[in-house]
């Protein structure tokens, strides 16, 4: 993405009467009252019992879920620009000072050129390393010419997560309007390593790193090397 546009998306993208009557009702008949009142004691115990099993079910149904969550992840961020080094990256920084804060590990920090067989060679080798868990690319996500990054990931992709984008194009709505319609966020699952694509403003990369990327990458790096039943 041409530093032009990145500015660009960077300035853009930043209830007595009733009870009383129940009163009334409490004087009950030895003989039939107090039997319907047993009964409905009854069926409420059996509901609270059933309430209670169901919330027990539910939690560890959660747990299960989650039990192959990656806690502390090892992540690459690769800054995707023919004009910016690591020194000046606000993006890429944005991007490890959250990761970091949420408690994970940059293991890998780089700039890559724009360039779609560059992209995809590096890309590959982030997922076959072993001090990787995670990628997170930013920038080249748009629509110049030059913008590959999505199309040289996509064809790495085992597997897709369009949510991950459709959230991303949600959450920057509120920030940058219809606006969200150029930017081609997208992630999926490279060779067992989840593989996120950002814009390349600051912004939106914070934004996608805090409201998404850290929920969410502890467990789907989880899922994507957990071995098949």
């Amino acid at each position: 993405m041409s530093p032009d546009d990145e500015a660009e998306f960077v300035s853009d993208h930043e209830d007595h009467g009733n009870h009383d009557a129940h009163g009334d009702r409490d004087t009950h008949d030895d003989d039939g009252d107090n039997g319907d009142h047993d009964d409905n004691n009854d069926d409420s115990d059996r509901n609270h019992r059933h309430s209670h099993d169901d919330h027990i079910h539910g939690h560890d149904d959660h747990h299960q879920h989650h039990e192959h969550d990656v806690e502390a992840l090892d992540i690459a961020v690769l800054t995707v620009s023919s004009t910016r080094d690591v020194e000046d990256d606000p993006a890429g920084d944005a991007i490890k000072t959250t990761l970091t804060e949420a408690g994970h590990s940059v293991s890998v920090r780089r700039v890559v050129d724009d360039d779609y067989d560059e992209l995809q060679t590096v890309i590959s080798r982030m997922a076959d390393r072993g001090d990787v868990d995670v990628t997170v690319t930013t920038g080249g996500t748009g629509v110049t010419p030059d913008d590959e990054t999505v199309e040289a990931a996509t064809q790495l992709f085992d597997k897709t997560l369009p949510g991950f984008g459709e959230l991303f194009r949600h959450l920057s709505f509120d920030e940058i309007g219809t606006r969200v319609v150029g930017t081609r966020a997208t992630a999926g699952i490279v060779d067992d390593t989840p593989t996120f694509c950002l814009p390349g403003s600051e912004n939106a990369a914070r934004l996608g790193t805090a409201e998404i990327i850290v929920a969410e990458a502890p467990h789907l790096a989880g899922l994507a090397r957990r071995d098949d039943p």
